[in-house]
C-alpha cells in the first residue's frame, strides 16, 4: 500500500469509495487545519468532507451528514504517530 491515503475515501461499506485496507490502517483527516474525528467521507481533489451531524440517522440507519468545502488533508495515523 502507498504512503499516501486515497484521493477519495468513504467509511460506509456500501460506497464505491470504501477501502477496508486503508481504514484498518487508520486514516486521519485535517479539514481547514483542524483535526476532524467525525468524517464519513472525503475528497481531496474536489475539496470537501462529509461530517456526521450529531447522532441523527436516516431511515436505513446511516448517519445524517453535512457536506463542507475547504482544504482536506488526509494522513495515515500509524505513520504520523511516533509514540505508539
Amino acid at each position: 500500500m502507498s504512503e499516501t491515503p486515497p484521493d477519495r475515501l468513504a467509511a460506509t461499506p456500501g460506497s464505491q469509495y470504501y477501502d477496508e485496507a486503508a481504514l484498518q490502517r487508520g486514516v486521519g483527516v485535517r479539514f481547514n487545519g483542524v483535526e476532524k474525528t467525525n468524517v464519513e467521507e472525503y475528497c481531496v481533489s474536489e475539496g470537501w468532507v462529509r461530517l456526521a451531524a450529531g447522532t441523527a440517522r436516516d431511515r436505513k440507519g446511516n448517519p445524517m451528514t453535512i457536506k463542507l468545502k475547504g482544504t482536506v488533508e488526509p494522513y495515515f495515523k500509524d505513520a504520523s504517530e511516533g509514540d505508539a
